[in-house]
């Protein structure tokens, strides 16, 4: 199993906008090979440096099947407008993917 994460820090006041921008959008993930599950996580609130934490988390049967993802039409379809976000951003996301440790 692979976990597939990215990291965003969303300027403090456009966390509903950023919401919406995932809840509206056509991931097409129910259609790819080897995906689980996914879940949009909201963190805390950083005052001091202006954001508010969220990570994207997707659950893949291997990291085969997510790397085949990414080079897919599926992703390209879903990642079409990504730029048109950037106003919502403290930086640009951070991507972390983790194989899962079997047995534990």
């Amino acid at each position: 199993m692979y976990i597939a994460m990215n990291r965003f820090k969303v300027i403090i006041g456009s966390e509903g906008a950023f919401e919406a921008v995932w809840k509206g959008r056509d991931s097409r993930l129910e259609d790819v090979p080897g995906f689980v599950e996914f879940r949009l996580l909201r963190g805390g609130t950083n005052v001091e440096e202006g954001y508010t934490l969220f990570s994207s988390h997707t659950i893949w049967r291997s990291e085969e099947d997510f790397l085949n993802w990414t080079k897919s039409e599926n992703f390209r379809m879903a990642h079409r407008n990504a730029g048109d976000n950037k106003a919502l951003y403290w930086g640009p996301p951070r991507f972390e993917g983790f194989n899962v440790v079997a047995g534990v």
